[in-house]
């Protein structure tokens, strides 16, 4: 028993005003003003999906997985206890808070607070974007993934995938050491990063269409917001980029993430590294972005490539215009 997607998240902030331009302006986010200290953010028919405190904080304060029901949910709590770890019911105002019919709330190893829920409420009113974009690829995939650092990263990995039942899609260690987990079909919905401190990495967020991602990329660089630059990862096969958030972590813009099967996919070490090509993180020290740099060269030169990810409705079929290409093709190379 395991959540069946990433639900929402609970963000804490120094500033709603700055959220407030960024969730819409930035993200296209539909911005729901709730009250003086806190911002809501819709993205597709849920009530919510990300709730901003103006509390003083800089980091993602509550992860909210979802359940596929009560009974789900009564199983997982049962695990969690039976590993020694404590279990507390959500009030019936924190339920309404969340718009969901109940939740549980626990901590990880680290100490990152974890709301289990089921039954989330679906807004009667359409989702209207914060700038012209096509949509976000949700559903039964979730709100997208988030990735934490991690000071202590094997008895994390342990619990997630062990008692909470995540599945793990693959792992790297260089040019840093990072874990990554599935619920779904979506790659992945969680992962984590050795690091120095326990702190929230980024938020993934996927458009529908191709445009809107690159719409933002312009957007971001006039903004000066750019964290990680344009690149196409080697597990989801997500073509993104990165951009500072007003509490200091970072949100992925992407596009394209490849769909698994979770019953029968078989976790493997990534040896072409986090990304085919790009991404170059402003984030990393001289010498790991270096390291970096030389393994998407690498991958250039060893000729990786993924089939582009498209959705049907979401694509034009052209012909081959490429002879050698053509010509493998029907050899069967």
């Amino acid at each position: 028993m395991r959540p069946i997607a990433l639900g929402y998240l609970i963000v804490s902030a120094k500033n709603l005003e700055d959220w407030g331009a960024y969730g819409p302006g930035q993200l296209g986010l539909q911005r729901i003003d709730k009250s003086a200290s806190t911002l809501a953010f819709r993205m597709d028919d849920r009530a919510q999906r990300l709730v901003v405190h103006e509390d003083g904080g800089s980091t993602i304060s509550a992860y909210g997985w979802e359940m596929a029901d009560a009974a789900a949910l009564d199983a997982i709590c049962a695990k969690i206890e039976a590993c020694g770890r404590k279990v507390t019911r959500g009030s019936r105002a924190l339920a309404d808070e969340r718009h969901v019919l109940d939740l549980v709330v626990t901590q990880d190893p680290s100490g990152g607070r974890l709301e289990l829920f089921h039954g989330p409420a679906i807004s009667q009113e359409e989702f209207t974007p914060g700038r012209n974009i096509a949509g976000f690829r949700t559903g039964a995939l979730g709100l997208g993934h988030v990735v934490a650092y991690s000071a202590d990263i094997n008895p994390m990995i342990a619990y997630y995938r062990d008692v909470l039942g995540f599945g793990v899609s693959d792992f790297y260690d260089k040019p840093f050491t990072a874990c990554f987990f599935h619920l779904n079909a979506r790659h992945h919905s969680f992962a984590l990063i050795q690091h120095d401190k326990d702190m929230v990495h980024h938020l993934m967020m996927e458009y529908f269409a191709f445009d809107d991602m690159g719409h933002g990329w312009d957007i971001a660089q006039a903004e000066k917001r750019v964290a990680v630059t344009m690149g196409r990862h080697a597990g989801d096969d997500v073509t993104s980029f990165y951009t500072w958030t007003p509490s200091g972590f970072m949100v992925e813009s992407g596009w394209g993430g490849k769909c698994i099967d979770p019953e029968t996919w078989k976790p493997g070490e990534r040896n072409a590294g986090p990304s085919i090509w790009g991404h170059d993180r402003l984030w990393l020290s001289d010498e790991k972005r270096k390291e970096a740099r030389d393994m998407v060269l690498r991958n250039g030169c060893n000729g990786l490539r993924r089939p582009v990810q498209v959705m049907a409705g979401n694509y034009e079929l052209m012909p081959g215009v490429c002879p050698w290409w053509d010509g493998a093709l029907r050899s069967g190379k």
